[in-house]
């Protein structure tokens, strides 16, 4: 296997562009490290793009928050930017692993993964993610975060491509947002369910939702049917109750050794119900 250790991601792109289905990408490496011991991945060549740091950033604009690709989980959840602007993604990041995997894991890491489970990708579909795709000779692409995922461990990046950044605008004035994981013990868990939620609320009435759920489907998913319930409506108790029972038709879970089907529906209902009140207490 040959190795080779980019200096930076323009660098990097090269790399891969020269040595294409060749090449295997390692950042962090929580996943690509285990795989490789395990000869599940027996890559030609590996590309250490962990030296990489032109890629790794939060930075705050007047309308939007950028993410570096090499952003690790630790410093998404020790940003206050992040704790400032999208709360939701910081609590994911604190609830991620251990502190030697947040150390290690990258955001772009996690999303190019694409587990159904993805801890980041859940606050990431509430506050409308865009991706950011490069590749060596080749113009960028932004793919909204809802796009990206296309079934486990599956995603739209064409061969080559690495993740540059994710961006995501600035919530409103009025924005109000929550996130819970729920797993079988309270760390080192993978998610039997994980959900965001956003709502906008003015004047009693809810002017947008965004719900994020992940470990309900082959891949992280918006449930559209229930934002459409609550969108310009007054939030009540009776309202609450029936979207806790459409978001049980919008899921496709499945039964596997931490859950079964029938477990994630019920529980998908119950923490959606827990924020909800949650929210909407708090306004």
């Amino acid at each position: 296997m040959e190795y080779f250790r980019p200096k930076n991601f323009n660098e990097s792109l090269r790399y891969l562009g020269k040595l294409k289905s060749k090449a295997t990408l390692i950042a962090g490496g929580p996943i690509v490290i285990p795989d490789i011991r395990a000869k599940i991945l027996t890559p030609n060549a590996l590309v250490d793009i962990s030296y990489v740091k032109d890629i790794s950033y939060v930075k705050e604009e007047k309308k939007t928050i950028r993410v570096g690709g090499l952003t690790t989980i630790s410093e998404l959840a020790s940003s206050n930017i992040i704790e400032k602007c999208a709360p939701v993604l910081s609590e994911a990041a604190r609830e991620f692993g251990n502190p030697l995997v947040r150390n290690r894991a990258t955001m772009g890491g996690n999303l190019a993964d694409a587990s159904p489970a993805a801890d980041t990708a859940t606050p990431l579909l509430v506050l409308g993610g865009m991706v950011v795709v490069e590749k060596h000779g080749a113009k960028s692409r932004q793919i909204p975060i809802e796009q990206f995922f296309v079934g486990p461990n599956r995603t739209v990046l064409k061969p080559g491509e690495v993740i540059r950044e994710i961006i995501f605008p600035k919530p409103g004035r009025y924005a109000r947002m929550a996130y819970t994981k729920f797993g079988l013990r309270n760390a080192m868990a993978i998610s039997v369910v994980s959900l965001a939620v956003l709502v906008e609320i003015e004047d009693r009435a809810c002017n947008k939702a965004r719900i994020g759920f992940g470990a309900v489907a082959p891949r992280p998913i918006r449930a559209y049917r229930t934002e459409e319930m609550l969108t310009g409506n007054e939030v009540t108790r009776e309202l609450i109750a029936e979207c806790c029972e459409m978001v049980k038709k919008e899921i496709s879970p499945i039964s596997d050794i931490r859950a079964s089907a029938e477990y994630r529906e019920w529980m998908a209902s119950v923490l959606l119900k827990g924020l909800l009140q949650q929210i909407f207490k708090e306004k």
